[in-house]
């Protein structure tokens, strides 16, 4: 990531060369040759983002409007009659407070209330607690696209394959697909049988990967019957929920488009660790990954009446609550396994908890690295249950939505990657050469016009926002920049620095340089496409593995109780230790990677021990 933003804002070469400024007088005479194609810097709005576990305004409240919270009543017999539990609600509407849940085996309710009212309220002797209805976020790490550029993954051994290197470190593969032929073994456990619930930001319910699997969704931001992670305009969010799911249940030859860059990747797609099982999905984070304390609560019921076995959680908040570890332990009492992430503070609060994955009726799920060594962002603690691949973890994304960069050119394609903040869109023009970009003349020939064309620049000297703008208000209505460095040429990780007008800017490494200047006057297609899978980060990432590892475990032995299934997951693990990276850890369980990490093949094996 830091590489990332440096390269980004600093279109520079390493060469030494630097060619003479522009004279800073000729600089003030120059005028854009297209005033209608000049390009001026936007603020990005909320729908556009593409990250997760930021700020968000709509869950903010002032001190004096009503705040939503949390009311716990003190339980006392026969308080569950009907009459009982009119005469509560009764209480807190009398309180001035706007009823949104009420659940009487917790003997809490949430609603809204100003300030003085729950100072009124706190005098009422049936009351134990008013506390915060706290806000829960997303635990993935934010990245403004979600490209392949921003990750660093092992290659895919040989031809390429759904199977994954995350799903491969966790043995998945090794247990529905023994012999690694690319078909599903006959009776093998692929999770069938087993419900697992997503309480997360929503999902794309049509994607490939997902529909055959999906069976019901309850959504709790727009409160209907559709989990899709969409704002209110329709526009989709950050694709939080749909990578989680993914990771757990991508079903085996029902891919979508991929990125044709990367090499790496199957044309088929992605397959989760448990194919097999079924989804249902509660939506309880918005478009930004956030969300309330008690829709997550409603959630968990919801899930226990739809008869989850499991439930995955990919979200947190620092701080415990009472209602909700109630809840938690409603869900253990009555069989269902509960996953959720550690948190990603690791890199300034290492052993900080994070809830619910601290509970301890809730698996907690920290993240390691391709290498298997602890992720630095991943939070552990005493309480920290498995750890599972959480860095660059490739899994399902909002059909058209994670942009890859394509490039045409003498009726071949060219690999190249697509920089931050640019539209999904497609441009056929002639091929210009710009040179460095460096003023508002540096494209020449008779195709520079503003009925458009393609720009061929270099990089090096100036920034690659500047560059663009300057190409741009020649008429260039996509762009092309040509790498200098051969060190970048893996990632290729450029940022145009922040939203404005761009058009698509693609770059290309130097390997293919001197091929696309080759077709400097000739006829080329440039533009950013909308692919359905991503690359993406954090202990979020790693939680879903867990969860689908549990359900390959239920799957084989349908016989076993939820806390029988968490013993088999850790008892089997693979032991870490890192003495040099990570010196607390030692063998055995250790706060930072507790168990180990999560093995599908060895925890299967002793289910099926364990079968009576």
């Amino acid at each position: 990531m830091r590489r990332l933003v440096l390269l980004g804002l600093l279109g520079l070469g390493v060469n030494g060369c630097v060619v003479d400024p522009i004279d800073p007088d000729t600089e003030k005479l120059e005028k854009p040759l297209c005033p209608d194609l000049v390009i001026s810097d936007q603020s990005r709005s909320p729908s556009q983002s593409l990250s997760v576990g930021t700020a968000s305004s709509a869950l903010s409240s002032s001190s004096t409007t009503a705040q939503p919270v949390l009311v716990r009543f003190r339980s006392q017999a026969g308080m569950r009659s009907a009459a009982a539990l009119r005469q509560r609600e009764d209480t807190l509407q009398k309180a001035g407070g706007r009823l949104k849940y009420h659940w009487p085996s917790l003997d809490a309710a949430a609603l809204s209330l100003t300030p003085e009212a729950q100072a009124r309220l706190a005098q009422d002797p049936d009351v134990l607690s008013i506390t915060p209805d706290r806000t829960v976020r997303a635990l993935g790490l934010p990245s403004r696209v979600p490209v392949s550029a921003l990750a660093s993954v092992p290659e895919t051994p040989a031809v390429p394959s759904e199977y994954t290197w995350s799903v491969r470190m966790t043995q998945a593969n090794a247990v529905w697909d023994s012999n690694d032929d690319g078909a599903f073994d006959p009776d093998a456990p692929n999770g069938s049988g087993i419900t697992v619930c997503v309480v997360d930001s929503g999902i794309d319910r049509d994607h490939p990967e997902l529909k055959a699997a999906y069976v019901k969704g309850k959504d709790y931001i727009d409160d209907d019957e559709d989990p899709e992670d969409k704002d209110a305009s329709g526009a989709w969010g950050g694709g939080h929920g749909t990578h989680v799911a993914g990771t757990i249940l991508a079903q085996l030859g029902s891919g979508g488009q991929v990125d044709l860059n990367d090499s790496n990747l199957s044309p088929n797609g992605m397959v989760g660790v448990a194919p097999g099982a079924r989804l249902l999905v509660a939506r309880v984070l918005d478009e930004r990954g956030d969300g309330r304390t008690s829709d997550v609560i409603e959630a968990l019921k919801w899930c226990r009446e739809q008869s989850a076995n499991i439930v995955s959680l990919s979200l947190g908040s620092s701080t415990p609550d009472p209602v909700e570890e109630q809840t938690f332990q409603e869900l253990w009492d009555a069989g269902i396994l509960s996953v959720a992430a550690s948190g990603n503070s690791g890199d300034a609060t290492p052993y900080k908890p994070m809830y619910p994955a601290a509970y301890s009726t809730v698996i907690a799920v920290g993240a390691v690295k391709p290498d298997m060594t602890h992720a630095s962002y991943s939070q552990g603690g005493e309480h920290l249950s498995l750890v599972a691949p959480g860095t660059g973890v490739y899994s399902t994304y909002p059909r058209g939505n994670s942009p890859f960069a394509s490039l045409e050119a003498g009726g071949a394609f060219y690999r190249s990657s697509s920089f931050d903040y640019v539209p999904f869109e497609e441009y056929e023009g002639t091929l210009v050469d710009c040179g460095l970009g460096a003023s508002m003349r540096s494209c020449l020939g008779a195709s520079v016009t503003c009925d458009g064309f393609v720009a061929y620049v270099d990089r090096g000297d100036i920034r690659f926002n500047e560059k663009v703008k300057n190409v741009r208000s020649q008429g260039a209505r996509a762009v092309i920049i040509g790498n200098n460095d051969p060190s970048d040429d893996e990632t290729l990780g450029f940022t145009l620095g922040g939203p404005a007008e761009w058009p698509p800017v693609t770059a290309i490494p130097t390997t293919t340089v001197p091929a696309i200047r080759a077709q400097i006057g000739k006829t080329v297609r440039v533009g950013i496409r909308g692919g359905d899978y991503a690359y993406s980060t954090g202990t979020s990432m790693a939680t879903p593995h867990v969860a689908g590892v549990a359900a390959l475990v239920w799957s084989a032995n349908r016989g076993l109780s939820n806390a029988s299934v968490r013993r088999i997951l850790e008892s089997t693990a693979k032991d870490l230790v890192d003495p040099v990276g990570s010196p607390d850890s030692k063998v055995g369980p250790d706060p930072v990677f507790g168990h180990g990490l999560v093995q599908a093949k060895a925890a299967v094996e002793q289910a099926y021990r364990e079968l009576p």
